[in-house]
């Protein structure tokens, strides 16, 4: 039984703690995002009052991204993980509680909703610095393709448990509730997790004496800057979040709508996306490129066809098809970044250079969803994904060229 399991959880103990502290919060967490709307309107609110509510517990990650990662690369990261999953535990709780019982308001889940995304946002930059310290160097891309796994499964099987709880458990709280139940075994298994202690050396803030917020962000942005490699990749990542995402959050759904057969042919749509990312998280488990980021790039260039797959004017089944393809390259592409930048940036630093990713990434999400709508409603959807996919690879292209990008080597954990 134990030859079925990935080599990375055979051998490395620590990270099968990591590993496991994850998986059912991960599922919990995509339960609960297509629970939380449905949440709000039990108690009476309407689409704004949705919309409210979602952007309560996303602005708050976006305001303490980068101080999250100032603060994981100074603290011990392992105390920030559990500390997150404490308070995220204890919202999910009290918020189920209160649906369960008939006493939420729409004024509570926004409170809860900005709780559950600030304590989210110190989770992401702990993680990623974490997870090189519980690992061998050769187990290192595995372990990010195992986690990788872990969403794009849950992404299949959180809405459908989602379903189930609000139908026959209890509706929105009880999902709540079990992503509360999700919470509390994260925080069981971090807590014997004993992560390698890593040699740390005084970055140039501590050595001249300075320890204060704004020293260690420049800190973490000189290490970006002086990566070429680095700051191409944090565009590319920007522009395929803000340009080419929105086809899939804004304008999908829509023309699935109009053209085709609605929300059963958007399911299949994205039902094949995830296919494709569990796909590619298998392929990257095993296969372990000379040069990681160069592949990365190609698998940029590919995700960034992703809007013009949607807008191709095929069947449902035809752009499921394409979005499998869309869904091996997205996936592999997430994976062997971060591994790079784990494998090349120091540990000191490994936390708060994420955190700059995370922002480049889901900060700009908003934003391009916006524009996206407005572009949409002037120029046409299918224009629009056009529009959208050249955009994304013209840049895409254009960082597949940069020679840091190409030759960049693989290397042990720094």
């Amino acid at each position: 039984m134990t030859r079925l399991l990935p080599a990375v959880l055979r051998d490395e103990p620590q990270y099968r703690l990591l590993f496991g502290s994850q998986v059912l919060s991960i599922i919990g967490d995509r339960v609960v995002m297509v629970a939380l709307p449905f949440a709000v309107l039990a108690v009476g609110g309407d689409v704004g009052d949705v919309a409210v509510v979602s952007a309560a517990q996303f602005l708050p990650f976006v305001l303490l991204a980068l101080p999250a990662g100032v603060l994981a690369d100074r603290h011990d990261r392992k105390r920030i993980l559990v500390a997150s999953d404490t308070v995220r535990m204890v919202c999910q709780l009290v918020g189920g509680l209160l649906l369960v019982t008939g006493h939420a308001e729409v004024p509570h889940l926004v409170v809860i909703a900005a709780l559950y995304g600030a304590s989210d946002a110190f989770f992401a930059p702990s993680f990623t610095g974490l997870l090189p310290a519980t690992v061998a160097p050769a187990n290192l891309q595995p372990a990010n393709a195992l986690r990788g796994l872990t969403f794009s499964v849950a992404s299949v099987a959180g809405p459908v448990l989602a379903a189930t709880l609000v139908a026959f458990a209890g509706g929105p709280g009880g999902a709540l509730l079990f992503d509360a139940a999700t919470f509390a075994v994260s925080v069981a298994l971090l807590l014997p997790l004993r992560p390698r202690v890593v040699e740390e050396h005084a970055d140039e803030d501590e050595v001249a004496g300075t320890d204060h917020f704004w020293d260690g962000l420049r800190g973490g942005w000189r290490e970006i800057r002086s990566r070429s490699w680095v700051l191409a990749f944090l565009a590319g990542m920007a522009t395929y979040h803000a340009v080419v995402l929105p086809a899939v959050h804004v304008i999908g759904p829509v023309l699935a709508d109009a053209e085709l057969a609605g929300a059963r042919s958007w399911a299949i749509i994205t039902a094949g996306f995830g296919i494709g990312c569990i796909i590619g998280d298998l392929v990257f488990l095993r296969w372990r490129p000379r040069f990681a980021l160069r592949v990365a790039a190609i698998l940029l260039v590919g995700a960034s066809c992703q809007a013009a797959f949607i807008g191709s004017g095929l069947s449902d089944w035809g752009i499921a098809g394409l979005e499998l393809l869309a869904g091996i390259c997205v996936t592999g592409m997430f994976t062997l970044w971060e591994t790079s930048l784990q494998e090349h940036i120091p540990d000191r630093s490994l936390s708060r250079v994420s955190s700059y990713d995370y922002l480049s990434s889901a900060g700009v999400i908003p934003l391009g969803n916006l524009v996206t709508g407005v572009v949409a409603a002037a120029y046409g959807v299918h224009v629009t994904l056009v529009g959208m996919s050249v955009v994304g690879l013209l840049v895409a292209v254009g960082i597949a060229a940069v020679p840091s990008v190409r030759t960049l080597p693989r290397g042990a954990p720094a």
